[in-house]
Parts: C-alpha cells; sequence; structure tokens
C-alpha cells in the first residue's frame, strides 16, 4: 500500500487542471458509494483527481487505477481494510471493468467498512446496476458525458458562460444570444467544435486529435467492450464498418436487413451490437415512443455519439443535415428526454417539437403546433421561435 500512497501523492503534486467539469459541483459526496460512468476520453480520471485535490482531506485520501500492477498479486478488498486501519477515509478508484470481481469486492467494502467511502469510474459499456453482487441498492451513480460547447467555450477563450436550463434557454434565448455575442464570436467556435471539441484532450495537441480520437474509437471497442462482452475479432471488425455506414449517411434510419447484410451479422446480432456500442458511448438510438422498447427493438433512427466522431470515420462523405441533427441530440441527452416526432425531427420532454435545419429553414413542419421550435444553424442570434443551433451547446 505504501507504494500506491506514494504513487499518488506524487501525482496529486504535479496534477495542475484547474478547470471543473458541469459534474463537479453535482455530486452528492455524502454518498458511501458513487459510481462515475463515461465513455473513454470524457475526463473522468481527471474528475477524480480534482474531487481528491479540491474536495476531499490531505492525508486520508488514495486515488489507484484498478488497472495497476499491484492488482497482479494483492486484491481491493484488502486494500479497502488496511486504507482504512491507518485512517484512510476516501478511496478512488479508476477503470473498475479492469478488475475481476470488482462488483463483490466492493460490495464487502460497503458492508464491512463503514467509515470508507468509494467514488468509482468504469466504462460506459458497463451496466453496473446490473453487476452480480447487486451494488444498485448501495450505490449513487452518475454519467459524465463529452464537453458541452459551453465548456468547449471556456477551453478556447477563458470566458466562463453560465449554463441554462432548456426552459431557461427557450424563453429567453434573445437575452442569452446578445450577453454572449458581447463577448465572444460564437459561430467560429462551433465550427471548430464539431470537428474537435467533445473530447477534452483535444487541447493537448490539435494536429494529432483526429488519430488520437480514431485510437479512442478503436479501444472503446476493443478494450472497453471486450471487457464486458465476450466478442469475436470479426465482430469487431464489423462493429467499426457499421460506425463508418452511420457516419457517412444522411440522418440514419437503420434498415436491419441492408445492414446485416453489410457487416455478415444476423439481424439480432446486430441489434444487440448497437446497443452495445450506445452502451459504450458511440452511438445513439431514438424512437417515437420508447414504452414498448425490448431488447431486440430496431432503432427507429440511428446517430453517432457526436459529430467529431462522425469527422473522424466519414471524411468528406459528411453530411451537413447529420453533423445538426447529431450535435442537437448529443447535448441534449444530458438531463433531456428525445424522442422522435411525427411531424417535425425531435420531441424533447414530451413537450417542445423541434425542428433542425440552416438558416433558411422555413416554418411549415411546425405550423399550428404548440411549444414548437426552429432550430437554426449558421445564425448568431434568433428571435421568437427561431432559435440558434449552438445556443443548446449551454445546457451543461
Amino acid at each position: 500500500m505504501n507504494t500506491l500512497l506514494l504513487e499518488y501523492e506524487s501525482r496529486i503534486s504535479q496534477f495542475k487542471s484547474s478547470y471543473k467539469r458541469y459534474l463537479f459541483e453535482q455530486i452528492e459526496l455524502s454518498d458511501r458509494l458513487i459510481a462515475i460512468k463515461g465513455a473513454r476520453g470524457v475526463g473522468k480520471t481527471t474528475l477524480l483527481l480534482q474531487l481528491a485535490k479540491f474536495k476531499f482531506p490531505k492525508g486520508s485520501t488514495l486515488y489507484v487505477s484498478l488497472d495497476h500492477i499491484y492488482f497482479y498479486e494483492n486484491n481491493l478488498y484488502e486494500l479497502a481494510k488496511q486504507f482504512e486501519l491507518y485512517g484512510g477515509t476516501h478511496l478512488l478508484l479508476d477503470e473498475v471493468h479492469k478488475y475481476p470481481n470488482w462488483s463483490r469486492e466492493l460490495k464487502l467494502i460497503y458492508d464491512n467498512l463503514s467509515n470508507l467511502k468509494v467514488v468509482f469510474t468504469s466504462s460506459s459499456a458497463l451496466e453496473v446496476v446490473r453487476s452480480e453482487s447487486d451494488l444498485s441498492r448501495r450505490m449513487v451513480n452518475y454519467h459524465l458525458h463529452e464537453l458541452s460547447f459551453r465548456e468547449f467555450i471556456y477551453f478556447e477563450t477563458k470566458q466562463e458562460i453560465p449554463s441554462y436550463s432548456l426552459d431557461d434557454l427557450i424563453t429567453d434565448h434573445l437575452g442569452i444570444a446578445a450577453e454572449i455575442i458581447q463577448l465572444l464570436k460564437p459561430l467560429p467556435l462551433f465550427a471548430k467544435y464539431l470537428k474537435m471539441g467533445a473530447y477534452p484532450y483535444y487541447k493537448e495537441s490539435e494536429s494529432s486529435y483526429q488519430q488520437k480520437l480514431m485510437n479512442t474509437i478503436n479501444l472503446m471497442i476493443e478494450v472497453d467492450i471486450m471487457a464486458v462482452e465476450n466478442l469475436r475479432y470479426e465482430t469487431m471488425v464489423k462493429l467499426k464498418k457499421m460506425l463508418k455506414a452511420i457516419a457517412s449517411s444522411v440522418p440514419f434510419t437503420p434498415n436491419i436487413s441492408k445492414l446485416s447484410e453489410h457487416t455478415g451479422l444476423s439481424r439480432n446480432s446486430l441489434i444487440e451490437a448497437i446497443k452495445t456500442l450506445q452502451k459504450a458511448g458511440l452511438v445513439i438510438e431514438l424512437y417515437k415512443d420508447t414504452s414498448g422498447i425490448g431488447m431486440l427493438t430496431k432503432p427507429e433512427k440511428l446517430y453517432l455519439n457526436n459529430s467529431n466522431l462522425m469527422n473522424v470515420l466519414a471524411g468528406e462523405q459528411i453530411n451537413i443535415g447529420n453533423i445538426r441533427e447529431t450535435f442537437f441530440v448529443n447535448q441534449l441527452k444530458c438531463g433531456n428526454s428525445i424522442n422522435l416526432s411525427t411531424t417535425a425531427d425531435f420531441l424533447i420532454n414530451e413537450k417542445y417539437t423541434v425542428e433542425v435545419g440552416g438558416k433558411n429553414k422555413k416554418q411549415k413542419q411546425i405550423a399550428g403546433i404548440e411549444n414548437a421550435l426552429i432550430v437554426k444553424d449558421d445564425i448568431e442570434i434568433g428571435h421568437g421561435n427561431i432559435i440558434p443551433l449552438w445556443m443548446f451547446g449551454l445546457l451543461y
């Protein structure tokens, strides 16, 4: 344990990241077992280290990644027991999905070490609530999403713009936009965000971001998904083919027969694969009505999880309409319900009917519909029920 403590003290002393993601202040730290899920690359490790540095008591906190060589010959429960015995109060565990029997040992820690609080991260592909030891009654679950456009603006300009609820944004979008455009020009920033703003590591090197993102996609499939799903190599190759097909399409209404033929997967295997990709943070499934969805219900529309993924996978074949809708869905899925609309593009929170398009998009598809919005790209400021697309990146 001393080696782990020394490594942690060295790491935390050199840790420089000061910007706090939206989730930092939302986590209720009085809970004894907290799970933070999220796709690879969204910043879960940084969030854990920030909690250690800014929220938890120095000298009684330990951060450790569960793929550490220490666990080749030692187990987690014994580490936790020893740590608590020497006065430890907060144990931060990174990437639990890489540790065998993680759920069983976390249950033992929770049940037997009442003075110890545990915060752990896992791949979003991992269904924590279905773990064999039934942690769902013991833990509180959070999900860390990709960078919002609002957060990206801070990374680029150091301008701190507040987040807004959807209702406040819709009610006062004119006033909010007027204040922001006094500070900065949103459209060039928005164009950059769509290409390289979803994952915080873009700041390390913009020139190598696309290659790093492609590596991230491969690791999501070959490591994160493989950690929880026993897939054959050929299946992983087929999943990558399917992602490319989605990326280069117009807003994608999956033809399961054609997609099955293209990937070489049976219908049921294909639908299961889509759901696995969604859990991993690579795609988003949408339906008109979610009440009757089962494990083998095919999605009515399928999007990549964010526009950066599209840019890497589709290249020149990218569809602008797909980019716009992908951005909108990606930003709204954090804290809102999204369904396909029978008359327009989307139904948000079972209240707002939304049509997304370019600056010349007309009102005809939403004429006569209550609480209907036109969301337009390529405009700085809207009016009435017309709201700029970029503003939906201010929600978290």
